[in-house]
């Protein structure tokens, strides 16, 4: 069976017969679907009758048609309506604006706004460093995108991009204390792109690439990273990056390989995977072999261009071809920052022993790793209904959150290399096992830990304003 989980799940409103034996045959018709019951709720009585609220979970869309459509068959039951959790969840966005002073008398608006506001803004035009203390600046990220590489979804539009962005803002907050706002631009020009993150950075005190395709990312963070003066992040590249170090040393601690002697194979050659692969290599990997859907990245390849030419020339040394699937022979590990289908079970099952496979698409993995599960010793995937998510929200909100303590004017490689190492030893040697290489994300430890790396590195590096404490 499919992994069901809550990303799946509705409630149902059910109209039965009030008599024994009647709510047993709805739970039937959905274990028979294949669908996981959870919460049961009473409504009402009406007469001989009884509503109830019944909560179920699928694995997908598809899935939860056909367990409503087996509930609405079984005789004498009627399905009032169904909700969509998910979208319930959504309705109204997830964020809002909460003032953090009270403004309940004439004192108070006098201060927060006019006359008392004057002085404020005339210190800070006065020394416009003074915004760091008294503006939203000091902690406060613009989480920007364009919406051309949603998740695993695609080019899909700024407004269709407002959701992942919302809840990326929400979980700067949760995890980092970091207060983060969404903006979904309605262009994909790089130059317009550019010009409207540096007339915004004022407001910021960094800012937060998102979802943005390559190869206009690279040149995007590369010239603003040069403009500004405040961190710029392409989570895609470089959260992605930090998270997947750290998850991979733990994994080949499990299973006792040495990262310089292991054959790495990695589908999606854009901007998650080149960050990824470059951090491997600078980590100490000797064999990383990229993949397209024209097959294998190496050097001389006719049609490379740009980045991924750049990237055939310091990866794939002894210049193997062939597709995904062929380049999945004898290797230890596989990495998927593609799309569903990207590589086949059966190839996944001639990897060397004890493999290591981290299927990251979003929000279908690149293979099930039900179907891997017995060819493989440590499975991980960017889900949070899978043992092992490897997941950017490890890695961002802690890194902002030593950036912002830090004030830093930039991030380095070094803080990010930090962040890594930090995050990995979260978990101690002695409880790392086959589904538990990298922390969960409700771990409070992982920002805090991985924020005081990256305000030490940020010193180090000579990007702080200000000392970390």
């Amino acid at each position: 069976m499919s992994h069901v989980s809550a990303s799946y799940s509705a409630t149902l409103r059910v109209r039965l017969p009030d008599s024994p034996g009647s709510f047993a045959r709805v739970a039937q018709a959905i274990g028979d679907a294949g669908g996981s019951l959870d919460a049961i709720d009473l409504v009402r009585v009406v007469g001989h009758e009884k509503v109830r609220d019944v909560t179920v979970h699928a694995a997908s869309d598809h899935h939860l048609r056909t367990i409503v459509d087996s509930v609405r068959s079984v005789d004498g039951v009627e399905v009032e309506h169904v909700s969509d959790r998910t979208f319930l969840l959504h309705l109204g966005g997830k964020l809002e604006v909460v003032p953090r002073i009270p403004l309940k008398t004439r004192d108070d608006l006098s201060m927060a706004y006019t006359p008392g506001v004057a002085r404020v803004c005339q210190a800070i035009a006065a020394d416009r460093d003074a915004a760091w203390n008294l503006t939203i600046k000091r902690n406060t990220v613009a989480v920007v995108s364009d919406g051309t590489a949603v998740l695993g979804l695609g080019d899909i539009g700024p407004e269709a991009a407002m959701p992942v962005m919302e809840g990326k803002a929400a979980l700067f907050k949760e995890f980092a204390g970091v207060d983060a706002f969404p903006l979904c631009l309605a262009t994909t020009d790089v130059d317009e792109i550019v010009a409207i993150c540096k007339a915004v950075a004022p407001t910021f005190g960094g800012i937060n690439l998102e979802d943005i395709s390559a190869p206009r990312c690279f040149e995007i963070e590369e010239r603003l990273r040069n403009e500004l003066d405040i961190p710029v992040f392409h989570d895609d590249q470089h959260g992605t990056a930090i998270v997947t170090l750290a998850a991979l040393v733990n994994a080949l601690k499990v299973v006792g390989k040495r990262l310089e002697d292991v054959k790495i194979v990695l589908t999606g050659v854009g901007a998650a995977g080149i960050a990824v692969a470059d951090i491997l290599l600078h980590a100490g990997a000797k064999n990383v072999i990229g993949a397209d859907r024209a097959g294998a990245v190496y050097r001389g390849r006719l049609d490379l261009t740009g980045s991924k030419a750049a990237f055939a020339e310091r990866s794939n040394p002894a210049g193997e071809r062939g597709t995904a699937d062929e380049l999945l022979a004898g290797a230890d590990v596989y990495i998927g920052l593609s799309a569903p289908g990207a590589v086949s079970a059966a190839a996944v099952g001639t990897m060397a022993g004890n493999a290591i496979v981290f299927a990251m698409a979003n929000p279908t993995p690149e293979v099930s790793p039900e179907e891997i599960a017995e060819h493989v010793a440590v499975v991980g995937t960017g889900r949070s209904d899978y043992p092992n998510q490897i997941n950017n929200v490890l890695a961002f909100p802690g890194v902002f959150r030593g950036a912002l303590d830090v004030r830093a004017r930039a991030i380095t490689e070094g803080m990010k290399v930090a962040a890594s190492h930090a995050l990995a030893t979260v978990i101690p040697d002695d409880e790392l096992g086959a589904e538990y290489v990298i922390p969960g994300v409700f771990n409070r430890d992982v920002a805090t830990r991985v924020a005081a790396a990256v305000a030490e590195a940020a010193e180090r590096d000579g990007v702080a304003r200000k000392p970390a404490t």
